[in-house]
């Protein structure tokens, strides 16, 4: 029998028998720049890295995860570049193994709701559903799939003076005691060319998410787009001010989120897999190209932040190394008191 994928993220090594893409037709091609050649993956041999990822790169044969308490809410999140192709390499078993309650994907790249891949068993699984599509055709694209009804759904950025490019980007749901944010935030773009856009975008976020905590806690959740410290990503000090999501500029607006320089006293947030795990140098985020899973390039770009004051109320945060194979990020996920919602 294949051995499970463990559900606690960890420095200790883990065995992951990746499923055979022949049989289950979910081939996934990786390109190879170092050969100049593609190869479709079978049953690779498993090896791991030295921080103790994963190296798969499809997902295994088995997918289980220790159950949820009774009085514990699962939300998981997950950019799974392109739901049309994600579902056809394996995004189900994931949902399968998983079952959250709150299911925030990103960079869903949806043309339009006509095109929204309806799989039945997803829409009996998460009766309510929220879309966010781009103007732009396969581009961006968030959605909250829930279990759980809000009281109130909106897809906008107050104050940004373009909301045609928020939108595939944000949607906010209103629960009785809490709001859930999902956003797939503004990439600062190769040679940095959006990286003003992204500034904007950063301006206008903070002021929502402040202005929002002032009446409710809130889970802001996503793809980010922004290595926060040195150690979520591989060559730092390589990719400072260079790359995208590792520049002073997005660094110093996310810091500033977690903890206002301009007003002390105003309330705190919390990254919370980086302050459950201060010291552990895992990724969720591996480029399909160059082989970066294999030698360990990678970036933690999608997170839970989380009002300060309802970070106590979180039983679990884990990234899901070990499913990988139906995107080129893996999902994060965070348990949390119902209360909290409720």
């Amino acid at each position: 029998m294949a051995p499970k994928a463990k559900a606690k993220a960890s420095g200790s090594k883990r065995k992951v028998e990746e499923r055979d893409t022949d049989t289950e037709e979910e081939t996934q091609r990786v390109e190879s720049q170092a050969s100049g050649s593609s190869k479709s993956l079978k049953r690779a041999k498993t090896e791991y890295f030295q921080n103790g990822q994963p190296k798969n790169k499809v997902l295994p044969v088995k997918i289980e995860f220790t159950k949820r308490d009774e009085d514990a809410l699962r939300i998981a999140t997950w950019n799974v570049c392109g739901l049309a192709a994600s579902l056809k390499k394996g995004f189900k078993f994931y949902i399968q193994g998983e079952d959250p309650d709150i299911l925030v994907l990103t960079e869903t790249k949806e043309s339009d709701m006509n095109n929204v891949p309806v799989d039945p068993a997803l829409k009996e699984r998460y009766p309510h559903q929220y879309w966010s599509i781009s103007d732009k055709k396969t581009y961006s694209g968030t959605a909250i799939l829930s279990k759980v009804e809000p009281i109130s759904v909106d897809y906008k950025l107050p104050g940004h003076p373009d909301p045609s490019s928020c939108k595939g980007r944000i949607i906010t749901l209103e629960f009785e005691n809490a709001y859930i944010i999902g956003t797939y935030v503004v990439n600062a773009g190769q040679e940095l060319k959006t990286l003003s856009a992204k500034q904007v975008w950063n301006t206008h976020f903070d002021a929502y998410i402040r202005e929002l905590d002032k009446k409710k806690p809130v889970i802001w959740v996503g793809d980010l787009n922004v290595a926060p410290t040195a150690i979520d990503l591989a060559n730092a000090k390589k990719a400072w001010n260079k790359q995208p999501g590792y520049t002073a500029s997005e660094t110093s607006a996310f810091k500033n989120i977690l903890s206002s320089p301009d007003e002390p006293d105003a309330n705190k947030f919390v990254d919370v897999w980086r302050d459950r795990h201060p010291d552990l140098q895992h990724y969720s985020y591996w480029s399909y190209r160059f082989n970066c899973r294999e030698k360990c390039i990678g970036w933690r770009l999608d997170m839970f932040v989380l009002s300060e004051r309802i970070a106590d109320k979180v039983k679990m945060c884990e990234i899901r190394d070990e499913i990988y194979g139906a995107s080129d990020h893996c999902p994060v996920v965070m348990d949390i008191e119902t209360s909290v919602l409720d």
